[in-house]
């Protein structure tokens, strides 16, 4: 985002309104996520939504993106449970912290599925579009899952060095 939009956006003054409306979408949001409904996750972003997992270098672009992002999220962890933590509304958007749980049963992005119970904390910003009234993606901050990757490569490694 420009420097020069960021003024733009801390000037925002949302109406109570505006603001029972961004929640609104949010709570349809989470509600289609919880659900497994992607129809309904997608009726909640605009057509040109990003999602990005910045620190893997994972993006998805417009809504046929954001369906394999969640097809792929819900292959891999079926069984995906978002413990709220925390939540902020505002005009710019929602953020949430997270604990996630679940099964991981297929690959996802760079992690092989093993079967087994993960847990992981989220950080998600779901920017905002007040014109259109829909949310313009996620950007979404994992942390706990870089260890538990890192294990596995050990025991891998272990595993081959230790074979003769």
């Amino acid at each position: 985002m420009a420097h020069a939009n960021i003024r733009t956006l801390l000037r925002l003054n949302p109406t109570a309104a505006q603001h029972a409306n961004i929640r609104r979408e949010w709570i349809a949001h989470s509600v289609a996520e919880d659900s497994r409904d992607i129809p309904g996750l997608m009726s909640t972003l605009t057509d040109d939504c990003v999602y990005e997992i910045n620190q893997w270098g994972a993006i998805w672009h417009g809504k046929p993106g954001a369906t394999s992002f969640y097809t792929e999220m819900l292959a891999a962890f079926p069984d995906i449970h978002f413990d709220l933590k925390n939540i902020v509304i505002g005009p710019q958007g929602v953020w949430e912290q997270a604990r996630v749980t679940g099964t991981h049963r297929a690959k996802w992005l760079q992690f092989e599925a093993r079967g087994e119970a993960v847990e992981f904390d989220v950080q998600i910003f779901f920017p905002w579009d007040n014109n259109r009234c829909k949310f313009r993606g996620e950007q979404i901050f994992i942390s706990g899952l870089e260890p538990e990757f890192a294990r596995r490569v050990e025991l891998v490694l272990e595993t081959a060095l230790a074979t003769p």
